[in-house]
């Protein structure tokens, strides 16, 4: 597509195509809601990324707002470097600018776990230097589906199962936002391909030592046998909204049970006793990310583990997810470990 056209499609929302302005429309609406004049948009070329880029370029013409955009790049590829300077001159004809982050840090083990991690550290970093609290990813339908069928494969409970939150705290002052993730993956790669032309493909998306892409290739077999994805979906939204539910009375058993100091945690170990193990393992992974200050919980089966440790007699201490779990004055206790 020129660039004439292309701009012709952002500058009227897509009208030109009935499904695409819908979609365009129901974003629009999203943002309008949150009402920010900034935000730090997360770009990796591929179709579900620029579809997001394009929307919020189109955005531009109907609201005054200031959208950086950044890509991170791991070097976990060869020719990385380039695929980025790629994508980044896709979205210059598009006067589109992009920043390219450099990650220096080696990942050789949990590489897509760890590649997430030091990602979201640089875009919150990113974010807060340019005073935007929000940053906007592009996970979508299908994103949510995959995430609730690894969690399902893992023994996940309600929590896990309710898959990703469209809204996320993943810092004091940063904030995550999914405004795709009602939205099915071919309409993002439609809008792909009528603003840019063409998007770009991740080799590690067909590397099935992954166990996404092991679930991603479930889609075709499930779907053909009666399942569709967006029944799936409807039960993730059902079982978010239980979850919500849920989380109102775990906050006030939070701050019944816990409490905090500066480094370290006190859990009423009486009353935690008494807890549900749902209920135990919710308040353990609250714990670890207060002091740690993580994003994502930890496997369900690790902490589980871990509680039933504290019921020996021979427990002393134990560490998980980077703190030393110890009992003091009738308290289970935590604190960061040192290294």
């Amino acid at each position: 597509m020129s660039k004439k056209n292309s701009s012709v499609n952002l500058n009227n929302g897509f009208k030109n195509y009935k499904d695409l302005s819908k979609i365009f429309l129901n974003f629009k609406t999203k943002l309008d809601n949150l009402n920010k004049t900034k935000y730090v948009v997360a770009v990796s070329g591929g179709p579900d990324s620029l579809a997001l880029v394009a929307l919020t370029k189109a955005y531009t013409f109907h609201k005054k707002t200031k959208f950086f955009y950044v890509l991170v790049d791991h070097s976990l590829r060869k020719n990385s470097d380039k695929e980025a300077q790629n994508v980044k001159s896709l979205l210059k004809k598009n006067s589109i600018n992009l920043k390219i982050f450099l990650n220096k840090k080696r990942i050789t083990k949990n590489i897509q776990s760890e590649a997430r991690t030091v990602r979201y550290n640089i875009l919150i970093k990113y974010c807060k230097k340019n005073d935007a609290n929000i940053l906007l990813t592009a996970h979508n339908l299908e994103d949510q589906v995959e995430t609730f069928l690894i969690r399902l494969s893992r023994g996940s409970g309600l929590k896990g199962l309710s898959a990703m939150k469209p809204l996320s705290k993943i810092d004091n002052k940063v904030s995550l936002y999914r405004p795709l993730l009602d939205t099915k993956k071919k309409y993002l790669i439609k809008i792909s391909k009528n603003i840019f032309g063409t998007y770009f493909k991740d080799p590690s998306n067909n590397n099935t030592n992954y166990l996404r892409t092991k679930i991603r290739g479930l889609k075709k077999p499930i779907e053909n046998s009666g399942i569709k994805y967006e029944q799936i979906f409807r039960s993730i939204q059902n079982l978010s909204s239980s979850k919500n539910t849920l989380e109102k009375y775990l906050d006030k058993i939070f701050k019944d049970l816990i409490k905090k100091t500066k480094d370290e945690i006190s859990i009423n170990f009486k009353k935690f006793r008494s807890l549900g193990k749902d209920t135990k393992i919710s308040l353990i992974n609250e714990s670890i990310k207060q002091l740690k200050k993580n994003y994502y919980d930890l496997r369900s089966k690790k902490v589980d583990n871990l509680i039933n440790s504290f019921e020996k007699k021979e427990f002393k201490k134990s560490t998980l997810g980077g703190c030393i779990f110890f009992k003091k004055d009738g308290n289970l206790c935590l604190k960061v470990e040192k290294h």
